[in-house]
């Protein structure tokens, strides 16, 4: 039973995406199906910027 836990747990973890505040800087992690507003929880502005991972894309010359 404790690895059926922990496979709610990872699901868990992965419904909850990574932003970053604009006016504080600071990252927080929101959950969208249970946010009712989505703010900072530190400042409380209401623009947040998502979170990606730095894309390297290499192309090859002809």
């Amino acid at each position: 039973m404790s690895q059926g836990r922990a496979e709610v747990d990872v699901m868990a973890k992965e419904k909850a995406y990574g932003y970053k505040c604009l006016s504080c800087g600071k990252d927080v992690d929101i959950d969208l199906q249970k946010a009712k507003k989505i703010i900072c929880p530190y400042c409380g502005y209401r623009i947040l910027e998502k979170k990606r991972p730095p894309v390297t894309r290499r192309v090859t010359a002809r």
